[in-house]
């Protein structure tokens, strides 16, 4: 093995942002472990890339086992991206009728799953001063109407994020506001009609090139990121 490439697990990899994240690593030669839900689409991706492949749940212990051998078996993760999420109840409902299972399934999605893989993947990413991605949205930090579930959920995992930060000084963590984009789950959210949001590849553009610069832990907005700053 090259133990000169890095390696990175890639969650919700098969389209959207974690599609364009994948190929922004790939196109700087990273070594890519990629997983989502939709096996045909991520096998896609893969063979596009040269990635290794690995469809399941990740709210599913079993599944995150089998990626952190797969981790294992690379030499160990330079880089964690959480970027797999759930959008919860939709049309998305009002917190009075906010179905309480479905938020708690949301929970396990969007918090303990992120949370459980970066517990399995600390040990490598301490030994190689490696980073954590999180995923987030301004609906953590802003009250939407609708969006109280999920924005819930991402609160959760901004918490997250800033405890791990302090807690583990030899691991970068990062918890990204991507802002809106032009992906199937704002699609499903606010009907495709009236998407206007752009792509996603400038975004993961951005990701790539904070990965490389590894300023200090903390939230970051992706439009300050286009922004540059990060510099």
């Amino acid at each position: 093995m090259d133990t000169t490439t890095k390696t990175a697990l890639i969650t919700g990899a098969s389209r959207g942002l974690g599609r364009a994240v994948a190929t922004s690593l790939a196109q700087r030669g990273w070594r890519l472990i990629l997983t989502a839900r939709s096996e045909g689409p991520l096998e896609a991706v893969a063979t596009e890339l040269g990635a290794t492949a690995l469809a399941g749940d990740v709210a599913d212990p079993a599944h995150r086992t089998r990626l952190a051998e797969l981790a294992a078996d690379a030499g160990g993760l330079d880089l964690l991206v959480n970027n797999a999420s759930g959008l919860g109840a939709t049309p998305l409902p009002p917190l009075a009728d906010y179905p309480l299972g479905t938020l708690r399934d949301l929970f396990d999605t969007n918090v303990l799953a992120p949370l459980a893989l970066a517990q399995a993947a600390l040990p490598s990413l301490r030994e190689r001063g490696g980073a954590i991605v999180n995923v987030t949205s301004d609906a953590a930090v802003e009250g939407y109407q609708g969006w109280g579930g999920y924005g819930a959920t991402k609160a959760a995992l901004e918490q997250v994020s800033r405890v791990l930060a302090a807690e583990e000084p030899s691991v970068a963590v990062w918890w990204v506001d991507p802002g809106e984009m032009r992906t199937e789950m704002l699609a499903e959210a606010v009907g495709e009609e009236s998407l206007e949001a752009p792509e996603p590849e400038g975004v993961a553009e951005s990701l790539a090139e904070l990965v490389e610069r590894r300023p200090a832990s903390g939230r970051h907005r992706a439009a300050d990121l286009v922004k540059g700053g990060v510099a």
